[in-house]
Order: structure tokens, then sequence, then C-alpha cells
């Protein structure tokens, strides 16, 4: 009886916060979803009317639509690429003994907690800048013509920003891994003549799948997301090169202040969102159960 009146207590004690947090979730989504049946300009107020499936289809036929998806994928697999080979590299060699060790991986994971917006503005500016920035003054120290990276390579130069902000959370999770994994087996392996290579693809690798996939379960779901970071360097361009479908929503409803297409549009990133959520998560189910 008194487990009862336990769990009673328990459910009422947090019902305010679940409240608070349904009606966060839920509200903006309903307000998100009729707003997408009707047509509805900032420019015109007063005007609206319903729409239907007008500004799904409006949206869906629209050739940024595709552009947007496309530059959607590059970037998460980009930049999954980048973080998870690298913090491979980098768990390994921050698990190893040296002097500073604590210092220095401080300074590996000090990049995850600088906010997006800070961090574009100084790769834009004190990095990527053809005239002033490092590697303008490295090329020219050696004698090649500064490259402008954000005007010929900005999807690639976005990839990489949002990488170096990503990398140290993957290095963060694969080196927790690779602690744990006992060290006996490789000392039993190095005794009985492998290799370090065969050491890391037969032993470390497969201890490290699992933290692998968590790392590319939690930053898919992010990195479909972004946007600061294109905002601050390329504003979607040149054309729509960077445009990815998070910035296709904010352009449709703040830029051409036509809130029905872009609340469509966010209705469909959620729907993309969750399909690809829903694929990760059974992968990494799988993975786990293994």
């Amino acid at each position: 009886m008194a487990t009862q009146h336990s769990k009673s207590a328990a459910r009422f004690m947090i019902s305010p916060a679940v409240l608070l947090l349904l009606g966060w979730m839920l509200i903006p989504l309903s307000l998100t979803l009729y707003f997408s049946f009707l047509r509805y300009n900032l420019l015109m107020p007063g005007t609206e009317e319903w729409a239907g499936f007008l500004n799904y289809r409006f949206f869906l036929t629209d050739p940024a639509f595709f552009d947007a998806i496309w530059n959607t994928l590059l970037l998460v697999g980009g930049v999954l690429v980048i973080t998870i080979v690298g913090g491979v590299l980098l768990a390994l060699l921050l698990d190893q003994p040296f002097w500073g060790q604590g210092i220095v991986r401080i300074l590996v994971i000090a990049p995850f907690f600088v906010m997006p917006t800070v961090s574009a503005l100084v790769w834009k500016n004190m990095f990527m800048n053809p005239v002033n920035g490092l590697f303008a003054f490295l090329a020219k120290a050696v004698g090649l013509e500064p490259f402008d990276f954000l005007a010929h390579a900005p999807l690639s130069s976005i990839i990489l920003i949002v990488a170096w902000g990503w990398l140290p959370f993957a290095t963060l999770i694969l080196l927790t891994a690779l602690q744990s994994l006992d060290s006996e087996q490789l000392e039993a392996a190095e005794m009985d003549g492998a290799s370090w290579l065969s050491r890391f693809f037969y032993i470390m690798l497969p201890h490290l799948s699992r933290a692998i996939t968590v790392v590319i379960l939690i930053q898919t779901i992010f990195l479909l997301s972004v946007f600061a970071e294109i905002l601050v360097t390329t504003n979607g361009g040149p054309g729509t090169a960077t445009t990815n479908l998070t910035f296709l929503v904010y352009a449709q409803s703040l830029l051409q202040f036509d809130v029905g297409a872009g609340s469509a549009g966010g209705v469909v990133a959620i729907i993309l969102a969750n399909i690809v959520a829903i694929f990760l998560m059974r992968m990494i189910g799988k993975n786990l159960d293994a």
C-alpha cells in the first residue's frame, strides 16, 4: 500500500514538468501544422485563407528542395566521416601516457563548448578570409595564391567548420569506450605476435563499434538541423550551394515571408528527421543486442 502511495506521489510531483514539456513541444508543432495548410504571407496580414496541401506541393516541387536534401546529406555524411575517423585517431593518441595528458585532453575537448555562431565567425574571418586569414598568410608564405574557401568550396568549408565543433564530442565518447577495453586482451595479442594494425582492426575497432554507433546516432540528429554556421558564413549561397533543409525553411518563412510554405517545409523536415531517427535507433538497437 505504501508503495502505491509513493508511486502516486511521484507521478503527482513530476506531472507539472511533464505537462510543461508536452506544451512546449505540442503547441509549436500544432501551430506549425495549422499554418502549413494556410496561404499565409507576413507582408499581407489579414488575408490568410485555407490552402490545403498547396504549400506542401509548392515546397516539394521547388528545385531548391532537392538541392537542400542533397546538401543536407553531404553535410551530415561529410561531418560524420571526419569526426569518426578523426575521433578514433585522437582517442588512440590521448589514450597513450604522455606528459601533460590532462591539459591536452582539455584543449581537444574545448571546441565543443564554443557556440556555433562564434566558431563560424572565427573560421570565416580569422582562418578562411582570402586577404587577412591564416590560411591566406600560409599560402603567401610558401609562394602560393590564397584560396577563397567560402567562395569556391563553400559546402566543404561548412563541413570543416561543423566537424571542428563536433570532433571533441566524438573523441570523448570514443576515448571513454577505448579506456574500458581490457588491456590483457591487447597484451595477449601482442605476446602472440599480432602487429599494431592487427590489434587495432581485430580488437580495438570491434570494441569501439557500439560507441561509434552512438556517435552516429546523436550527431546525425543534431546535424540535420545545422543552421548557424550556414547563416554566418555563406547565407545559403552561392545560389543554393550551401542551403540545407533547415536553412530552406528559414528562407521561405523569414526571407520570403511565406509562413505557409515555410511551415510545410518544417513539417516535411520533422517527418524526414523522425524517419532517420527511427532507422538509426533500430540500427543501434541491433548493434547493442549483438
